[in-house]
Order: C-alpha cells, then structure tokens, then sequence
C-alpha cells in the first residue's frame, strides 16, 4: 500500500475498529466454546465429554494420520467455517493495522480515549483469539477429518484451506509469531501503551494512598460536597485495571524492544507485572504471565536484564500482590458502605457525583474479578463477599434513581461523531491535529461522559459494574456463597449472589446464540438454589429459636410449676438469715434479669443471625433473571409453611408403641408458643404470617364435639353461599354451557373466589373425613361389645327402599349414623345446614344456589392442577395437600342440600359429573407446563368422586371422561411416585 496513494480520511478507521472488535468478542465467544469440547456447557469442564468423531474407534487411526501429516493431507478438504473465519478476522486485522501505521495514526489514551482504547482492545482481541485458538487440542483433527470429509463430497478441496493450515502451524506458538508480525506495528503499538503513564500508575495504587487521599468519600470536604466530580480525563477514571493490565503485559510483549529503549515504558510493564500472578485470557481461561514472558524473553539475545526484571517481578507478584489487593478490598468495603449511606440519604448528590459512583463500581469489579481469578493462590478467602454485597448496594443505589419524567435522549450519534472525528484528527498531515489541541480532546470527553449520564446508564453499569465472569467459575461462586452464609456477620449480604446471577446474560453474543439458553438455564439454577439455600437457612434459625421458646414455654405448664414451687419452698427456708435475723429478701424478676452484659445466651445469637439473614431475604422484594421472576420471601414463606407442618405433627408426641399422643393442653402451649415466634418474623422481613397460618392450621387442626350438629357447624356453608351470590350471573351461563369451550373458558376468566371455593370445599371435607374415621371406630367398639344391636340396625338401614318417605328415611339414618354406620345421607350434617339457612331468601333462590354451588366447584377443578402441592401419593393414598377429601365433601353436601331442598340428588351429581368431566378434559390441551403439572393427580379425583357416592356408577363416568385416561392416570402418578423414590 503507497502512501501517497492513502486517503487517510477515507479509511472509516473508527467504524472498522467498532466493527473488528465486536465481531472478534463473537469469534472468541464460539472458539471457547469449542474448546470445551462443543457442547455448551454440558461438556464444559469435562474433558471426557468429545464430539463422537473424536472417539470414534473406527476413526481413531485416520485422525491419527491426519495430525501427524497436518497440513499436508492427502485427500481432500473442508470448510470449517470458524476456523476460516479467523483466518479472515486476521487478515481484517492485519489490514486495519497496516492502515493505521501508514496513517501515522496519533494515539493518547488521554486525549482521543476512544481511538486508543479501540485500538489497544483490536489489539489484545486479536492476541486472545490466536492464543485460545491455539489451545484447541483437536484442532488438527476437526479441520483435517472436516476437510476429508468436504473432498469427499465435493470432489475438490476448498482453496483456502492451504492458507488455513499453515496459519494454524505458524501459531502453534502465537506469541513468538505474532512478536515477529508485530515488528512493522512497534510504534504505533509502544505510543499508545505510553500514554497509559499517567493513568495506569494512579489507578494501581495502594490502600494507603486511596486512604490518606481519602479517596471516594462525599463527605470528608464538605464545602465542596455539591460542586461536580469530574477531571480532564472522565473515561480514564472508570477504565478497568484489569482492561489496562492485558494491554500492557501483551501490549509490551509484541513490542518488547521499546522496553530496551523508554523507561516509561518499562515502568508500566513492571508495575503490570508486580500486580497478577495471570491474566484473564477469556473468561475462565487464564494467562501465566511470568512464565509464558520468561519463556519468549529468554530466547532473545541481550535480553538477560529483561527476564531477570520477569523474575524479581514474579517474586514481588507472589509475596505482596494478594496482600495489597486485600487491603484493597478492605478499603473498598468502607468505602462502598460509605457511598452507598450517603447516596441513600441524599440522592440529590448523585447527579453531580455519579463520576465517584461509576469508579467505585470498577474498583470493586476489578478487585472481585482479581480475587476470582487467583482463588487458587489465595490463603484466605472469607470476605470476598463483602464487598460484592457493597458493589450491589452501590449499583442498585444509582440504577433506582433514573429520571422518571421527561424527554428521552439519545447521543449516540454524538459520540460516534466524536470517535470519527478522533480518526480524521490524529492521522498525520491532517488539517486539525488533536495532538496539537490536547485541550479539545479533554473536553470532548467530558462532553461524552456527561451524554452517557443522560442517555446510557445501563450501559455504563454493565462497564464498570459487569460479572458475568462468575458465570464460569461456579464452584468457586458457589463456594463463597456458602462460606458467606455460614457466618452470621456476613450473612446479611448473602442476597448479593442471586442479583449477581442477573449478570450472566450479559457475557453472551449474537455470533454464539445457542449458548443463551444454556447461560440462562445456568443463572436460573444457580438464582434458585441460593435462594433457597437461603430461606432454608432462615429456617431453621427460626425453627431452633421455636425450640428455645417451647421448652420455656412447657416449663410454665403444671406439671412442672408444682415442682418447682416446691423446690423454691425448700430452698427458701434452707437460706441463712440476716444481722437481725430476717430472711434475705429477693426483689421479683431477678431471676430474668442479665447478670452481665457480655454474656451472650444461645438465643441472642439464634436472633442475631436471623436478623441479619432476613435483612438480606427482605433487601429486594423481586429480582428479574432470564425473563423470570424470583421472590426471594415467597422462598422463606414456602419453607416456614412446610416446617410449620412438620413440627404440629412431631408436637403431637405421637407414641406407636403406645398409641399415646400428647395431652391437648401441652399441645396447645407448644402451638402458641411456636406461632408467637413465628408472627415476631414479621418484624424482620415482610411476609404475610397469617397466610402461613391459615395454609397449614386450616388443614391440621379440627374441632370435635359430642353434639354432632354443632361440630358440623364448622362447614363454613354460608360463606361459599356468598361466593356463589357473587358469581350467579357467571354460574349460571356455565350450567348451560359445558358444550361450549370457547364459551366456557371466556366465562371462566370471570368467576372470582375460584382458589377460596376448593379450599373452603377442601377443609370441609377433611372435616367430614375425620368424622368418619370417629363413627368408624364407634362402629368397631360397638361391635366388639353389642354386635347383634349393630348388624341389625345396618341390616335394617340396607332393606329400607329408595322410595321411603323421607322422614322416615332420616330417623333410619340417624340410628344407623348412632351405631356409627355410613349412611347415604348423613342426618347430622342435614340438620347441620338446615339451621344455617340465610334470612330473606325464598327456598327457590336457595335451591338455585345450591346446584350453582355444585358448578362452582365443578368448573373450578382444573385450576388444582397447576398447584405444585396437588401430586398424588400412593403412598397415603392421597393428594399432598387434601384434595382427595372433596370427594366427601362433594358427595355429602350434595346429598344434605338437595335432601332439604327436595331436589334429585342423583340428578344434580350426574351434572356435576359432566360439568367437572368437561373442565378436566380441557386442560388436556393445555401445553403449557405450569398450569397443568399435576393433570394427572387432579384427573383421579373424578374416579374418587364415583367410588365415593353411592348415586354414581363407573358407567356413567366411563360415558362423559374415557377411562383411558384414568388408567394412564394412575400409572403416571405410581411411576411418579416410583422415580421420586429411588
């Protein structure tokens, strides 16, 4: 290329650069995902897991061949095209390069940031993607046996793949080849890593220094609190360390020789060097930087000072560099603290130092990532987490303070102009020279560091605030998580590692798009398993301080206040009087008072940790991963409901030996006590304790009387007869419409109260449920003792016929329902709801509403498929949350109802049956998994229903639900339950 021939102002040099480095970002992405063994993420980490070609026995000895002969093939060839695309992206980048040094292109990080940092970042892409490139083992063989392949089909090899072969031979080791490439790019290359003098060395400062400069703080110049943050160099302020540190080390590898010649730039290089151990290659790929410096270095004649320089700075990396970015770290987490504080408190600071936010942000970011990539060399790793909660807190801070009102603006044209306008002025000979006008440039950037505050704060945070890198290191997140929870003190910030999970979207490209899914099934997983870890932490917590509070609890109750009155007594009289003969006198309470206050009782601490664990469950009501929501005290009200459950249960003290359960009084002191701490939650974290309440106690807890109608009284009629008052208009199109479901589904969307009728239903008959598991063992005892009273009054009750008067029938039944025989209409529970009848409504009306009450509930069954608690046990022969009990409590309402009403009872159910039938098979069709993930549980309540009435036959259920279905039914739920087992 001649230079006279070059336009320089032609060269488009600021959207070639945009466009190399974005579309290299996306070469790189696909390239490491080949390198771990191409397939995303399932292979990732195991080297074990190979496409099937490569272990191919059959193929074992031609891929042999083919390495061994590499390039030089025999047969034929292919067109890998990841591979000839970075053949082309080198060509690209070789070209751009050329053009910037024939353009004597001025760069100063300084003044035309964005025109250096395009440039330096071309630069380190172009060295990520040939080292990682490099590290493919298979490489060899996936382009020889793609390339046999593609002769095989086509007859004719590709004709690229010559150029492909040698570039993948000549960067078997890309470092030395790319030294000589980068010969004729020295100067250009060495200018732009010079100007980083006066910003590299003040950002890699110590923690003194930030300290004694009092670095971040708001607060410590209070005269000046509200005047702008900001300095000639804006960008420069917030550039990532670990950014500049890859510039630098590679940077100064390629042009080795002006460490020979400029002490400035030897100065970088070192202080680089003293400050990592490795660099970030991409993402979990790491670079050794002494070792693999050492190696190039020692080979080059003269270069003795270089590599003995190599080795000081490896020993000073090693002894000093994880001390230094500790007390970084430590620093930072005050600091952080102390912006975020302030911030909180007077937002109206943040417009005017959002320069200070912004470099905060990055300091943390490069120190988390820093910490990250050195674990394995770190020797203590317990407060890492810290300073993530501090970072998060910080981040959220600005994020929630956007304008709400307004226009919306847009400078991105503005600061593309401004890149372009970089080029065109640091090209030599051009007719304004931004080297010449240093002033301009500075204050171009302030301009576009001030348009970015507008129009780009999102993007600005996904900058300076990304770590998404956490992403591949999953063990060592996962690790932090659990060392962060395990200790009370830091505990509070536990929440900061499911936001962190929001991050991981962002490391994707559009030129790797299939690993979208396998990233984001990652940060869902990862998302979910630290919010539960979590909520189960909290858990327990509560639960030992329930235990606590139930022992003091128990200890008040009589059984034991004689004794201990008596012990009192006794100890009383054994004290020693005083001078003047009077016993010694205690004042009331002293024995609850602290006889010091360091001593530290195990509930102080149970309660300490619960707070500051709650104070992280409640920090954000919802967090957004994926598309999909998480809330993180839905997580603790889920686990407190379960264990709630589980603690009435073992409180029952249930003895199988004995049969012996605790005394109803203990039972109900441990229940109070246990709620009395469980409502103190409230005061931690915002979560409705009354729902846990109502959720768990509304299916334990029964009330028993000897008069049978005023235990039936708490079938809670007239409330479902409010909810159906609420919903006749609705109703009563449904009766009409079960034909229809189009019609039926519009309608449906209309009813209110749907989830308050079933469970209404639902405790009803538990209720009736346990009733009869009383009447049965009054039938068992009665039959032990007088079974010729039993057998005859049941014989009687079989032989009396359907046509019976039904007064008649009812004091039938009433003496059968005394022996504690079932009956097909239970006399009690109709003299229960014939007393529950509502003021000013004609018996017409009521009637209406009783058969509306049998569509509600028809029509509302499908939506207990999408409850997660809905799954039938074979086990206990039931569902996990009691719908099996509205079989009974269908049945036996139906039957009281239309028996005081004078209705057909067999009538009504047979509608009841088709209408539920229809609602059932709808959601056959459903496809979406959440709505019907126990179709098959809620499906076999239709057979219970059958089994249960003594009015329905299977017959008539086979003629509306195919019994198809109930059979596949029971076999999906018991292999199920058989899977779940194992």
């Amino acid at each position: 290329m001649s230079r006279g021939a070059l336009q320089p102002s032609q060269q488009k040099l600021a959207e070639k650069l945009t466009i190399l480095n974005d579309r290299g970002i996306g070469m790189l992405t696909r390239i490491y995902n080949i390198k771990k063994q191409g397939q995303v993420w399932k292979a990732c980490g195991d080297p074990k897991a190979k496409p099937s070609y490569l272990i191919d026995k059959n193929l074992e000895s031609a891929v042999k061949f083919i390495v061994r002969k590499f390039p030089a093939i025999e047969t034929r060839n292919n067109n890998v095209s990841l591979f000839y695309e970075s053949n082309t992206m080198r060509d690209h980048v070789c070209e751009l390069l050329n053009t910037i040094d024939a353009c004597q292109v001025f760069f100063d990080i300084t003044v035309n940031f964005d025109l250096t940092k395009n440039y330096l970042d071309l630069v380190v892409t172009y060295i990520t993607l040939m080292m990682l490139l490099s590290r493919i083992e298979e490489r060899k063989a996936i382009i020889g046996l793609y390339n046999y392949a593609h002769e095989m089909t086509h007859g004719s090899s590709d004709r690229e793949y010559p150029r492909l072969g040698q570039m993948i031979v000549d960067y078997e080791n890309p470092l030395k080849k790319m030294m000589e490439e980068f010969v004729p790019h020295g100067k250009s290359l060495q200018d732009a890593l010079v100007s980083l003098q006066m910003v590299y060395p003040r950002r890699n400062l110590s923690a003194d220094q930030w300290r004694n400069a009092q670095l971040l703080s708001l607060i410590s110049a209070p005269s000046t609190m509200l005047n702008p943050a900001q300095s000639d160099t804006m960008p420069c302020e917030y550039l990532s360390l670990d950014t500049m540190e890859k510039w630098i080390v590679f940077g100064f590898i390629l042009c080795h020789a002006a460490l020979n010649t400029d002490p400035a730039a030897l100065s970088l290089w070192k202080l680089a060097l003293q400050s990592s151990s490795c660099l970030c290659l991409f993402r979990d790929e790491v670079f050794h930087i002494h070792k693999a410096a050492e190696d190039l270095f020692v080979n080059i004649r003269g270069y003795n000072k270089r590599v003995n320089d190599i080795r000081e700075c490896k020993e000073s990396a090693l002894s000093h560099a994880g001390s230094m970015h500790r007390e970084r770290r430590k620093f930072l987490r005050s600091a952080l603290k102390e912006l975020a504080t302030v911030l909180a408190d007077q937002p109206g600071l943040l417009g005017p130092k959002a320069l200070f936010v912004f470099m905060a942000l990055s300091f943390a970011r490069d120190e988390i990532i820093w910490l990250l990539r050195h674990a394995d060399n770190i020797q203590k790793k317990k407060d890492e987490s810290i300073i993530m909660s501090s970072f998060v807190n910080t981040m959220t801070s600005l994020s929630v303070k956007q304008v709400e009102d307004g226009d919306v603006f847009d400078f991105r044209g503005m600061r593309l102009d401004w890149f372009r306008l970089q080029a065109y002025t640091s090209v030599s000979k051009a007719s304004l020279g931004l080297a010449d006008h240093r002033e301009l440039g500075k204050m171009m950037n302030t301009i576009i560091f001030h348009t970015k505050m507008a129009d780009s704060l999102v993007e600005m945070l996904v900058e300076t605030s990304d770590v998404s890198i956490f992403c591949f290191y999953s063990r060592a997140f996962e690790k932090m998580f659990q060392q962060c929870l395990e200790l009370p003190s830091q505990s509070r910030y536990s929440i900061s590692f499911p936001l962190l999970c929001t991050h991981f979207m962002s490391c994707t490209h559009e030129l790797c798009p299939e690993e979208r899914h396998h990233i984001g099934d990652r940060s869902l997983s990862l998302c979910n398993m630290f919010l539960d870890e979590m909520a189960k932490q909290a858990r327990n917590l509560i639960t030992d301080i329930c235990t606590e509070q139930c022992t003091l609890s128990d200890q008040l109750l009589p059984k034991h206040c004689a004794k201990t009155i008596s012990q009192a007594v006794n100890k009383k009289s054994k004290k020693q009087t005083g001078k003047k003969g009077e016993p010694e006198r205690e004042k009331p309470g002293v024995e609850s008072m602290r006889k010091n206050r360091l001593l530290v009782t195990n509930l102080d601490k149970l309660h300490t940790a619960l707070s500051e664990l709650c104070f992280s469950i409640n920090y954000v009501p919802n967090m957004m991963v994926w598309e999909h929501t998480f809330t993180p005290r839905e997580y603790l009200t889920s686990h407190l409901e379960i264990r709630f459950t589980k603690s009435i249960v073992g409180m029952t003290m249930y003895n199988q030996a004995t049969q012996e359960i605790a005394k109803p009084s203990e039972l109900l002191t441990s229940v109070r006590a246990y709620m009395t701490v469980l409502q103190s939650i409230e005061n931690y974290v915002q979560i409705d304790i009354t729902r846990v309440f109502n959720n768990v106690l509304l299916q334990l807890l029964q009330t028993y009387s000897h008069n049978s109608s005023a235990y039936l009284s708490y079938c809670l009629l007239l409330p479902l007869q409010k909810l159906v008052v609420d919903n006749v208009e609705v109703l009563t199109q449904m009766r009409t419409s079960f034909d229809k479901p189009d019609h039926m589904a519009a309608l449906f969307k209309r009813l209110t109260s749907v989830d308050s009728v079933l469970k209404r239903m639902t405790i009803i008959g538990v209720i009736l449920s346990f009733r009869s598991l009383a009447q049965e063992a009054l039938r068992d005892v009665l039959s032990c003792h007088i079974p010729f009273l039993v057998s005859s009054v049941e014989d009687f009750k079989d032989h009396i016929p359907r046509e019976t008067d039904m007064k008649v029938a009812m004091n039938v039944y009433e003496l059968s329902s005394a022996a504690g025989l079932p009956c097909e209409i239970d006399p009690a529970l109709v003299v229960a709801l014939s007393s529950q009848k509502s003021e000013n409504i004609s018996p017409e009306e009521e009637y209406k509403i009783a058969c509306l009450l049998m569509v509600f509930v028809a029509v509302s069954m499908p939506t207990l498929a999408s409850n997660v608690m809905s799954q039938y046990s074979p086990a206990i022969e039931g569902h996990c949350n009691n719908i099996h009990c509205l079989a009974k409590a269908i049945n036996q309402i139906a039957a009281s109802l239309f028996t005081i009403h004078k209705g057909s009872i067999e009538d009504r159910l047979k509608e009841f049956l088709a209408l539920a039938s229809s609602s059932l098979l709808k959601i056959g069709q459903e496809t979406d998994k959440s709505t019907t993930r126990n179709r098959e549980s809620v499906y076999l309540l239709l057979d219970m229903i059958v089994q249960e009435s003594p009015f329905l036959t299977m017959d008539l259920l086979e003629s509306c639900f195919p019994y198809v279905l109930l059979r596949n039914a029971y076999h999906a739920v018991y292999k199920q339950s058989v899977s779940s087992s194992a």
